[in-house]
């Protein structure tokens, strides 16, 4: 009855363009089908959509090219959608914490691979002072649904952000990377929890994999057994 009620007050609305919709936290048929959801075939190492099957474990020329340092990516959707774009920043920029919830959920069925195998969850975190004038971590606010969704455990003070990097818009991919160096450091006090664990990094949106990358290698450093690496949305090129 309550839910009813509530449907009549609140009566639901696609995430992405607000038309009607049956349930609510969901898409319209339209904004459904130009969403750009990743599936199956694609590179087996950083996730990137193939045009046909290559068969089982197939990496892409860009991972053969390039080996990221984590072991596996995995997203929900390709950045270049407009659909998934305009929900990656109306988290991250405009304060809807509410769509933090069916992204999460989202992303849970996307990296369930991965999360299968995981002992944990590491957000990427922000900068104290991005913090502060961002008030939230979108990337942990995912988290936190994904650890949910998989029973996985989270934990969001594993890393520190420590270098107060500019933003990556615009940068290219070797600029991007000499960005991050030395962004991250592992907090001394959660060494014990990364010790042996299979971990999965969260971010919202993946790009040249340079923020990933670097808090990658820290984990590893710290004896982590493996890190992949799950988000929203992923630019993809050329696989």
């Amino acid at each position: 009855m309550g839910a009813r009620l509530l449907d009549i007050v609140y009566p639901p609305v696609c995430l992405v363009c607000r038309e009607a919709v049956a349930t609510h936290d969901s898409l319209c048929p339209a904004c459904w089908g130009a969403m750009g959801f990743i599936e199956r075939p694609y590179c087996e190492r950083l996730g990137l959509p193939f045009d046909r099957d290559l068969g089982a474990g197939a990496v892409s020329l860009a991972a053969g090219a390039d080996p990221p340092v984590f072991a596996r990516a995995r997203a929900v959707a390709r950045y270049d959608s407009d659909k998934a774009r305009s929900l990656a920043h109306r988290l991250k920029y405009y304060d809807r914490m509410e769509l933090a919830e069916p992204l999460g959920r989202w992303m849970a069925r996307a990296g369930a691979e991965l999360l299968t195998e995981a002992d944990l969850l590491v957000p990427i975190p922000l900068h104290r002072l991005r913090l502060v004038s961002r008030r939230f971590n979108q990337s942990a606010a995912l988290a936190r649904v994904v650890s949910r969704e998989s029973a996985v455990p989270l934990e969001t003070m594993v890393l520190e952000r420590v270098k107060p990097t500019p933003p990556q818009v615009g940068l290219s991919r070797t600029q991007r990377a000499a960005n991050m160096q030395g962004a991250f450091r592992l907090n001394a006090e959660k060494a014990a929890a990364v010790h042996g664990r299979n971990i999965v990094l969260v971010d919202d949106v993946l790009t040249t994999g340079a923020t990933v990358n670097a808090a990658a290698r820290v984990l590893l450093r710290a004896r982590a057994a493996r890190v992949d690496v799950l988000v929203f949305a992923r630019v993809v090129e050329a696989a």
